[in-house]
């Protein structure tokens, strides 16, 4: 299965202009847990987590509602792309302890937004059938 087929139907994003608070809204109405910044040619310029929120927001004194995107995204980003294998963008967020990965095109466009946990769905999803495939040879 290719890794864009296990993201969600549309990646959550923002522009870049967006304030922090626009993207942490995103997050919360898509219940996300990351949102790709992208620039005026939709191509990746960070992202922003709630790791992001944690660490640059929740005991600072800065506003969210008058901070930029900019300000406090992630980046440079480690991005995937179609020819990314899912075992290779489990490594890749294993080792590095990341939670979501984007997929972009050859240009660096947004085409979705990989999760651990859509690996993890796909995973289950394996192994289901195989154990159903099993039961119905054992049966």
């Amino acid at each position: 299965m290719n890794i864009l087929d296990m993201c969600d139907s549309e990646a959550a994003s923002v522009p870049v202009e967006a304030t922090a608070e626009r993207a942490i809204r995103a997050m919360l109405d898509r219940h996300v847990g990351a949102v790709a910044v992208i620039d005026e040619s939709l191509r990746v310029a960070g992202i922003f987590t709630e790791r992001d929120v944690l660490r640059r927001l929740s005991l600072g004194e800065r506003d969210p509602r008058k901070l930029s995107v900019r300000e406090v995204m992630t980046t440079p980003v480690e991005m995937a792309t179609r020819a990314t294998t899912a075992a290779e963008a489990l490594a890749t967020m294993v080792e590095r302890h990341y939670r979501h990965l984007p997929i972009v095109d050859d240009d660096g466009r947004l085409l979705g937004m990989l999760s651990i946990r859509n690996l993890l769905q796909a995973q289950i999803d394996t192994l289901t059938r195989q154990l159903d495939q099993a039961r119905s040879v054992v049966l």
